[in-house]
């Protein structure tokens, strides 16, 4: 039974980064180009969203602390020749993290990395590289803090708001999280029961937030469920959120909340 809770391909991914200690160069406009280096048999990018992909291979390499804030990073000709790509590629690609605030750009100077409190951690693309970089569990701590903040208020209004076709849906992931066979089929359930109570609440700001954690939301999930005891004692947890929303407790349903994330919290710690 452990066997079909094995961790994910991630998890072993996350466990074998590891952040790059060189000196950065420094941290001013006309600080020394950082050489692409291209790794032994890198192959060619594939795909028709050439540009995605190495925007892709890009920012995850920024977020994991490779190229530090202030970094003035190769130009395209050494882009291109690293990847194997062509330099509207590059330039596309570089729009796409300037558009996630990762990067900024001005001629004769280059792209350089922009300070970490202005990236746009709330971006998709952001949080899954964040997840995978290897300060990941300083955002494990972040999204859960960001819960203790979000979720018990908007499960109080879930209980007190929730129509009774949400309620069928938030039963149903429930449900389907006690039902899971393997680990990935869990969490997915464990995600939609949480955004399905952020739709419930009634607040038309959470719905948008909500999609946009939910990448943030399946690393922790994958990362605190790995325990066969763990899943059985989180799932009496989600029952009693599931109970109290469906018997329009709020005050219960906000307690039961506190008592889910605090034993995340545990898990995280033990880990």
């Amino acid at each position: 039974m452990l066997d079909s809770f094995l961790k994910p391909d991630f998890l072993d991914h996350m466990r074998d980064a590891k952040p790059n200690n060189e000196k950065g160069p420094p941290k001013t406009a006309a600080a020394e180009r950082v050489a692409g280096v291209r790794r032994a048999n890198a192959p060619r990018i594939p795909g028709a969203s050439v540009h995605t992909s190495l925007a892709s291979e890009i920012g995850l390499r920024i977020v994991r602390g490779d190229y530090p804030p202030g970094t003035i990073l190769p130009n395209e000709a050494k882009w291109s020749e690293t990847f194997d790509v062509s330099r509207s590629a590059v330039r596309e690609a570089i729009k796409m993290l300037m558009a996630k605030s990762l990067l900024a750009s001005r001629p004769k100077i280059g792209s350089w990395v922009e300070p970490k409190e202005r990236w746009n951690l709330l971006d998709r693309d952001v949080l899954a590289w964040y997840a995978t970089s290897p300060d990941r569990e300083v955002f494990l701590k972040t999204v859960q803090e960001f819960r203790h903040i979000i979720e018990p208020e908007a499960t109080a209004f879930a209980a007190m708001r929730r129509t009774d076709e949400q309620m069928a849906e938030i039963s149903r992931t429930c449900r389907e999280m006690g039902e899971a066979t393997n680990l990935q089929e869990r969490t997915r359930a464990d995600t939609r029961f949480h955004l399905a109570i952020l739709r419930a609440s009634g607040n038309d700001l959470l719905v948008p937030l909500g999609v946009l954690i939910e990448s943030a939301f399946d690393h922790l999930f994958a990362y605190t469920t790995r325990e066969l005891d763990d899943l059985h004692h989180a799932q009496k947890l989600h029952e009693a959120i599931e109970r109290n929303i469906r018997l329009q407790r709020p005050d219960a349903a906000r307690n039961a909340v506190r008592k889910l994330l605090a034993n995340t919290d545990e898990v995280i710690q033990s880990r």
